[in-house]
């Protein structure tokens, strides 16, 4: 058996102009989806070189589903302290809450810097420090890689964000393990089917490919419900695309399902829900059991639907 060598290569052998050439591969949607999965955060691009007063940031985008801005700086070389300076201003500039800064080289000293910032500030802040790696296997075509070096800690974010006085909240700490279970449960299952990172709090989205719509599971603790729902944030023509082949879709998803149009609100919801005790933990497998069954129904169901949509 002959193997072949892993080889890196120089980013300036594959981008020679930092702002010409990998800005604009980045703000492709493929490469956008590439990022997204490797820090679990869903990124919709907005604008390149976005004005923030005398400065233009490289990439301005927002979080799919929550529309939060997001900045991205990309820095073909090692990082330094006037980079540093300029993610933070873009990011007060457009009150973003995701910051990605993309380099060459981390050095350590920018690594702590990182580290120090997502350890003082609150759950609504992210800042992550990334290196650009391209590999090929002798004359294959490069293979591009994210190789996350600094990010969020967020179980400490979760006690940090409660007050002495408060005490941690119970509710968000198993939310957030909920959660956390069920992406591991899903990467045992299937190791190609990447999700999003997981917060403490009742809900979690999925792509469906498309930023008119996506996948949202649901924890109602209150009516002891577990929910699986596409939602469309605002187009009543997708909502009543997907109506027309209501028969089809229901024969893919066997739940009963609510079509929920909700005509004096712009986003629409199409929903199953089953009964779930939150707080009785021994049932969380036999929930992410279902969970995952129905995520695999709605893509089935929806992801090329909506794709073919041309309202």
């Amino acid at each position: 058996m002959v193997l072949a060598k892993l080889e890196k290569v120089d980013l300036r052998e594959v981008w020679q102009h930092e702002a010409i050439h990998f800005t604009n591969w980045l703000a492709k949607p493929e490469n956008l989806e590439l990022l997204s999965d490797e820090i679990g955060i869903g990124i919709n691009l907005i604008q390149t070189e976005a004005n923030v007063g005398a400065f233009n940031v490289d990439i301005l985008a927002e979080e799919e589903g929550t529309g939060k801005k997001i900045v991205i700086e990309n820095q073909l070389e090692s990082t330094n302290h006037d980079h540093l300076g300029k993610i933070i201003t873009y990011a007060s500039g457009f009150d973003a809450e995701t910051i990605i800064w993309i380099v060459k080289t981390v050095r350590d000293e920018h690594k702590q810097a990182v580290d120090w910032l997502n350890e003082h500030t609150d759950s609504g802040i992210n800042i992550f420090a990334i290196e650009m790696e391209v590999w090929k296997i002798g004359n294959s075509p490069f293979a591009p890689k994210f190789q996350v070096i600094a990010k969020p800690n967020d179980w400490a974010k979760t006690i940090k964000k409660s007050s002495p006085q408060e005490g941690i909240s119970d509710t968000k700490v198993l939310q957030l393990e909920f959660w956390n279970n069920f992406k591991e449960y899903v990467g045992n299952k299937n190791k190609n089917f990447k999700l999003r990172k997981a917060r403490p709090q009742h809900w979690y989205d999925i792509s469906v490919g498309s930023s008119l719509a996506h996948i949202g599971l649901t924890i109602n603790s209150q009516q002891n419900q577990l929910g699986c729902e596409l939602y469309i944030h605002d187009s009543k023509s997708l909502y009543n695309h997907l109506m027309a082949d209501k028969m089809e879709i229901e024969q893919i998803i066997t739940e009963h399902i609510e079509w929920m149009e909700l005509p004096a609100k712009k986003a629409s919801r199409i929903k199953v829900m089953t009964d779930f005790h939150f707080n009785h933990k021994d049932n969380w497998q036999n929930s992410y059991e279902w969970l995952l069954q129905e995520v695999n129904n709605f893509q089935a169901a929806f992801r090329e639907r909506i794709a073919s949509f041309k309202g």
